[in-house]
């Protein structure tokens, strides 16, 4: 295994398990409250940190289907438990890391394409265009770099919301 991929999942699972440690903190009301109304709650940015891994390891890099849809997950209110967040992060999390043990240090600037569904596309980037034209082109060294971020930034806003809603300011 890649010295960096090694890395890259050691900073994943750090990142789930504060993410973890939030959700179970939270009452089931709580994880899925909004603090604002154009705000995400802690439900939604686990929907999407679960969709985004997804998409990007095991769907663009693993080549399994493509099965997200991004703008949803912003969109919902409700509709899974503190534990179905947990499982589905998880779960995702198992399914991404069998991807990423057999990547080796030659794979790591293989180009891959992330597909984006239309409806995706338009909200992330203001255009709408044809099929053919909604993807981005990426080396998998640079998925495992956009993801650890990607999962770092969103990991810091679930704890954030959660200390406001548990008005603490423990280390969480």
């Amino acid at each position: 295994m890649s010295k960096i991929v090694h890395i890259v999942i050691e900073q994943m699972n750090a990142q789930l398990e504060k993410v973890v440690h939030c959700v179970q903190r939270l009452s089931e009301e709580e994880v899925w409250l909004r603090l604002a109304p154009d705000m995400n709650s802690v439900a939604n940015l686990c929907v999407h940190l679960a969709g985004s891994e997804y998409q990007h390891f095991v769907s663009g890099v693993g080549n399994k289907p493509f099965i997200r849809e991004r703008s949803q997950e912003f969109d919902q209110l409700g509709g899974y438990t503190k534990e179905q967040l947990l499982v589905q992060l998880q779960s995702v999390r198992r399914e991404s890391i069998q991807v990423l043990l057999g990547i080796t240090d030659e794979d790591l600037q293989r180009q891959v394409k992330m597909y984006f569904n239309r409806e995706d596309w338009k909200r992330m980037k203001g255009i709408d265009t044809e099929d053919s034209e909604r993807y981005v082109v990426r080396s998998i060294q640079s998925h495992l770099v956009y993801i650890a971020e990607h999962l770092g930034y969103h990991t810091g806003q679930i704890v954030l919301i959660t200390k406001l809603l548990l008005k603490s300011s423990a280390t969480l």
